[in-house]
């Protein structure tokens, strides 16, 4: 189902969901942070810190301080792979899905609110 916003409409749900992000949460991630974990729960597995750093068109040191985060928050996870010690596979946590969910109600909540 498509959802018809205009751009005055998306920037405003965009302002709002920040907004209340900033004011409420006690983790105030940055917009790569963001994406980062919403890359790892909404795509498919495995996500590995080379992979993100490719698919961000970032470097891995910025990948690894944004994991640094998020792990201290316990939103991902790292392991080493076990086939391949060189790689680090980011893992989801329950934290990170319950964040992930309130985020996505949060968003609902606030789209409801646009002026039509």
């Amino acid at each position: 189902m498509a959802v018809e916003l205009r751009a005055s409409q998306a920037l405003k749900l965009m302002h709002e969901v920040n907004l209340a992000l900033v004011r409420d949460s006690e983790q105030d991630l940055s917009a790569r942070q963001l994406t980062i974990l919403m890359t790892v729960y909404l795509e498919p597995p495995p996500h590995t810190v080379r992979g993100l750093a490719a698919k961000l068109n970032v470097t891995k040191p910025a990948i690894t301080r944004a994991l640094d985060t998020l792990g201290g928050m316990r939103l991902l996870s790292r392991k080493r792979d076990e086939a391949d010690k060189r790689n680090v596979i980011i893992t989801r946590t329950v934290e990170g899905a319950l964040y992930l969910e309130q985020l996505g109600d949060l968003v609902v909540e606030k789209a409801r609110e646009l002026p039509r």
